[in-house]
């Protein structure tokens, strides 16, 4: 994983590097950084280089943090930015550019590590992936694709982000135990399971997803899904379901 940190502040600056490189011998971790004292600069480097992270100061002189945020999002939609201020004002103008949290200065250590962890583990999700044999040919899935799955009728509809259904011959048990090594992923039917990740809303109707489409739940575990669902929410494991 490499990450980006902007801040003209050095102290900061020099801060943020420091965790980072806590965080690697700690953990034997391979990430790596670059340090920028510039919006404009990061910007730049940013048209021939790709970052998995960013740790983006607000109060800059010159581009400040949120100018940058919006030029990145015209690019770049899915990239993790995590605002650092010394000021709680900015805070409505950070989620506009979908940030992914905002940090108060100094940068805290259970904070910044966090950040790591969730983004690595994001990473090694999008690693992962199923191999779906249709009719004219093979596809590898990745499992961050995936909205939710369901059987019917001998046939398994993989329905996508992008709202496209991928559907092969076959049944849930040829594909389930794969998703359900990943905590993302939770069986609240027979027929069904889906990635907690694209849930809008739990209702006892279902899961609402990001494509408009209800995953139902089964009778008499409704209860067990809230439970797995809020778990999961709070950055536990959901567990498996039904």
């Amino acid at each position: 994983m490499h990450i980006a940190v902007c801040d003209d502040n050095t102290d900061e600056l020099a801060h943020i590097a420091s965790l980072l490189e806590h965080y690697r011998r700690e953990y034997n971790s391979s990430i790596t950084y670059e340090t920028f004292y510039s919006a404009t600069e990061l910007l730049e480097t940013m048209k021939t280089r790709r970052f998995d992270l960013l740790f983006l100061d607000i109060l800059m002189p010159g581009v400040n943090g949120i100018d940058a945020a919006r030029e990145i999002r015209c690019t770049d939609e899915d990239i993790p930015i995590f605002f650092l201020t010394a000021s709680r004002e900015f805070a409505i103008e950070s989620y506009r550019v979908n940030a992914e949290d905002y940090m108060m200065k100094p940068a805290k250590e259970e904070e910044i590590f966090s950040a790591l962890d969730k983004q690595l583990a994001r990473l090694s999700e999008n690693s992962a992936y199923l191999i779906l044999k249709i009719t004219d040919g093979i596809v590898k899935l990745p499992l961050s694709q995936i909205v939710f799955v369901e059987v019917l009728n001998h046939t398994v509809y993989f329905t996508l982000k992008n709202g496209a259904v991928r559907e092969v011959t076959g049944s849930l048990s040829d594909y389930e135990s794969t998703l359900l090594t990943d905590p993302a992923f939770y069986k609240p039917h027979r027929s069904y399971v889906v990635n907690l990740e694209q849930v809008v809303e739990l209702s006892k109707k279902g899961f609402f997803t990001t494509v408009g489409k209800t995953v139902p739940i089964a009778r008499d575990t409704f209860s067990k899904t809230k439970a797995a669902y809020m778990k999961y929410m709070m950055g536990g494991n959901g567990g498996c379901g039904i």
